[in-house]
């Protein structure tokens, strides 16, 4: 596996093929968007958000699957932790190279989920053999990239997750790895543009929140 030789990066600068709506919305699109993005927020809704209720009739599967995958309720969402979540996403969106989507996660969810500038930056320039990963990550990471390159996983591998996780839990994964191949397709292809929030794919620099590597 060749890292960042393998990514396709967009850089995000075309100018969108699906242009999110704007507000004032139409009563159904609120709804639709109130139902998966905080209502406490003061920021907009996402672009992708927004760009997905262009399909209504999809967005309710959708929103309603993302809440049980990114729920953080195990009683009734995926029965993953959060970190193990967030390293299959970033690492999943790092290899399909869609800025977009590793930018939001890095956001909302990299420091909660613990991850280091050092570890952000192998996430996209790097692999599992990186020296700041623990024993525990280098077999998640290996799980993504194994899927990402041959679309199945090795005994060796399975055997090495199985130590941490039910085969639920290993279902959810699964299923979780190719939900976030599905978002990736419709993010760099619909050419969301990244939020002013995000961090980069492409810099020297990773950035989560105001730290540098």
């Amino acid at each position: 596996m060749d890292g960042i030789d393998k990514l396709n990066l967009l850089g995000m600068s075309c100018a969108p093929r699906i242009a999110p709506l704007e507000p004032p919305y139409a009563a159904d699109v609120a709804a639709a968007l109130f139902r998966i993005h905080p209502s406490d927020s003061s920021r907009e809704p996402l672009k992708l958000f927004r760009t997905m209720v262009r399909s209504l009739r999809l967005c309710d599967p959708m929103f309603a699957f993302a809440r049980f995958m990114l729920g953080r309720n195990t009683a009734i969402a995926a029965s993953y932790d959060l970190r193990t979540r967030e390293l299959v996403i970033d690492r999943v969106s790092a290899r399909c190279g869609c800025e977009y989507e590793w930018g939001v996660h890095m956001a909302f969810y990299g420091e909660k989920a613990g991850i280091t500038p050092k570890q952000a930056y192998s996430l996209v320039h790097g692999d599992c053999t990186d020296a700041c990963w623990a024993d525990e990550d280098r077999i998640t990471l290996t799980f993504v990239d194994e899927l990402h390159d041959h679309g199945w996983v090795s005994d060796a591998t399975w055997a090495a997750m199985r130590v941490r996780f039910s085969d639920a839990t290993m279902i959810e994964l699964l299923v979780l790895a190719g939900w976030y191949h599905a978002i990736v397709y419709l993010a760099s292809n619909g050419r969301v543009e990244l939020e002013s929030f995000c961090a980069s794919l492409s810099g020297e620099a990773i950035m989560i929140g105001n730290r540098r590597p």
